[in-house]
């Protein structure tokens, strides 16, 4: 396909043929041969807007060469024009011919339908055995050298390439052997993908010829500087207003010339003209700010423009702007403090930067993980104060200290069949079985459940009877089997539960040892 600008439902069209051609080489189904169908309908619709929009490109350039009196440069440039336009629609004729004569060989067009759409034989025939595609290849190539030579522009490409000069069949070794007719007229192309294959040459052809009549164009009168763009221009005195104060703007009227090639530059660098107007855009950095938030800055502006008698003028300017500095906002379930060794999840949203907002995050004190969505970081701290600092494309927003919790102590509670055992009355007759909780602190349980789970890992429970242990047992995990002890409990006995080990799993999934709960040792009587 031709280079150069595309409109974007062009660059669609084209990519989709692409995909469908890449498909031949696996199976021709009827919703493929629908797609050509589809692309080659949309080709010949844009071509002949194309064609159309070209023809008005030919008669603006005749136009303006009359108005400046048909000067002997101009009139030299306006026959180029001519001499594209009438080699551009040879090609397009000749193509035309091409995609007429497939229609014929596969039997026409009945109800609107093309007869011989699934024909998988008639393309290979005519551009392959016959070798129409070798006439056809040196025809393109034979346009890209004559706009080439017309234009001086030696940047224009060949339209017909083999499979090896296209990026998309380059690196397949099922393609990358085929020639121009080979690839795409070959074996097993139905009609219809040949059809859309012709529509598709005739899109590069417009599209060449487009840039070639754009080129002629700015030759027009390339000695004078005419100023016919002429649009209204506000500069507002700032642009931000707050209710109640006044807008305060200069508005007068801007003007360029579609004739000269201006070169802009920012600072030295070079920046994209389009229309006659330079496209300033960078990154605003942060500065020396001051009460209000405010830092100023400033840039150089600089046209450079070719005066009538081929003098070159270079304008400049410094532009002054202010940056200010933009205000994060961090919502957490806790953005007071965060816990220490967790998982704190915060949101950190600057909405003044809008769209252009595309945070990175380092943090002092700890370690931090990106989230999912914009704006969303985990933070886990190591130490008592953490610093969380944004950046937003590589420019420093802010930072943002936070003060850093301990992990409050779950407290150890025995259950029993008919829930919490009662400490102070104690239980009637000796239990078979118990089982230890470790609950989490009700606040930060709330504010951080992923990181809330505790349970006893470890315990060791003894049968007292008159301040001396006649029988213990070690259960490992928070359920407590004391069949062992209860064949021995007599009523005064106590059972005395020392905690020596409790678990808490993070938000990871991981698994650490706690040693801040309590009560660490737990008496029930035996009433």
């Amino acid at each position: 396909m031709a280079g150069g600008k595309q409109s974007a439902r062009d660059k669609m069209i084209g990519m989709m043929y692409l995909v469908l051609t890449a498909l031949l080489a696996l199976q021709v189904s009827n919703s493929v041969l629908e797609k050509f169908i589809f692309i080659n309908q949309a080709f010949e619709l844009t071509n002949e807007e194309k064609v159309t929009n070209n023809a008005k490109k030919l008669e603006s350039i005749q136009n303006a060469v009359s108005d400046a009196g048909n000067r002997e440069k101009d009139v030299a440039v306006m026959t180029k024009a001519q001499e594209v336009r009438a080699e551009t629609t040879q090609i397009l004729k000749m193509l035309e011919v091409y995609k007429e004569e497939l229609i014929t060989r596969t039997g026409g067009i009945q109800d609107g339908v093309y007869v011989g759409q699934k024909d998988i034989d008639a393309p290979s025939a005519l551009f392959v055995n016959e070798k129409e595609g070798d006439k056809l290849k040196e025809k393109l190539n034979g346009y890209s050298k004559f706009l080439r030579n017309i234009t001086g522009d030696e940047d224009i490409g060949d339209l017909a390439k083999d499979a090896k000069d296209i990026p998309v069949f380059a690196k397949d070794p099922n393609q990358n052997k085929k020639g121009f007719a080979d690839l795409n007229f070959g074996h097993n192309t139905p009609m219809v993908g040949a059809l859309a294959s012709l529509s598709q040459f005739q899109s590069d052809v417009i599209s060449e010829e487009t840039k070639a009549l754009e080129d002629l164009a700015r030759q027009v009168g390339a000695e004078d500087l005419k100023f016919d763009q002429i649009v209204p221009m506000v500069k507002p005195h700032s642009k931000v207003v707050a209710a109640g104060t006044k807008y305060e703007a200069d508005l007068f009227i801007a003007a360029s010339s579609s004739s000269v090639s201006p070169t802009m530059t920012v600072d030295g660098k070079e920046i994209e003209v389009v229309g006659g107007m330079g496209k300033v855009s960078f990154t605003a950095t942060p500065g020396n700010y001051d009460k209000s938030g405010n830092a100023s800055k400033s840039f150089i502006g600089a046209i450079s423009v070719k005066m009538p008698g081929g003098r070159d003028t270079t304008f400049v300017d410094t532009i002054e702007y202010i940056v200010s500095k933009p205000v994060m906002q961090i919502q957490s379930a806790s953005v007071q403090a965060l816990y220490l060794n967790c998982g704190n999840e915060l949101d950190v949203q600057v909405p003044a930067m809008g769209t252009a907002y595309n945070p990175s995050f380092t943090t002092k004190g700890g370690t931090n993980i990106k989230g999912a969505n914009k704006g969303e970081v985990v933070i886990i701290p190591k130490s008592a104060k953490v610093t969380l600092s944004v950046s937003s494309n590589g420019n420093l927003i802010g930072s943002q200290d936070f003060k850093v919790k301990r992990i409050p102590k779950p407290e150890i509670v025995v259950y029993g069949k008919g829930g919490p055992v009662n400490l102070k009355r104690g239980v009637k007759g000796p239990p078979r079985s118990l089982k230890l909780t470790a609950q989490a602190d009700e606040s930060f349980a709330q504010f951080l459940p992923k990181d809330a789970k505790f349970r006893v890992a470890q315990s060791e429970v003894n049968l007292v009877r008159g301040g001396r242990s006649v029988g213990s047992v070690r259960p490992k995990g928070p359920d407590l089997n004391l069949s062992s002890l209860a064949g021995q409990a007599r009523a005064g006995d106590a059972l005395v539960i020392e905690v020596k080990k409790v678990q808490r799993r993070n938000f990871k999934g991981e698994i650490e040892n706690f040693p801040n709960f309590g009560p660490k040792i737990i008496t029930i009587r035996i009433n």
